[in-house]
């Protein structure tokens, strides 16, 4: 049963290394982790520009966060967050 964040979708910008297998190795080994998913959005002569989507039961955004930091990465933004006991998956309104 999910205790708090169970889904966390964040923007990072980071150097080229470590690369992006590595990088999602790294995090998904963070306490409460069942998984990573990083997709490149932009790349440039020192940094990459990534969005990360961790899942999992529990998740730690501090622990998170440090890790990102201690691996030379920088949260740009919080793009999704999604708490609780399951995932609600947004819905296309009429507004939309």
């Amino acid at each position: 049963m999910a205790k708090g964040l169970i889904r966390i979708v964040l923007d990072i910008l980071k150097p080229h290394e470590p690369i992006i297998p590595s990088f999602a190795k790294y995090l998904s080994e963070l306490n409460g982790v069942d998984g990573v998913n990083i997709t490149l959005m932009e790349i440039d002569k020192e940094t990459e520009n990534i969005k990360v989507t961790m899942q999992g039961n529990d998740l730690d955004f501090d622990e998170i966060t440090k890790a990102i930091e201690e691996y030379g990465g920088s949260i740009h933004s919080v793009d999704e967050v999604v708490a609780g006991k399951q995932l609600i998956e947004e819905v296309t309104t009429p507004q939309d």
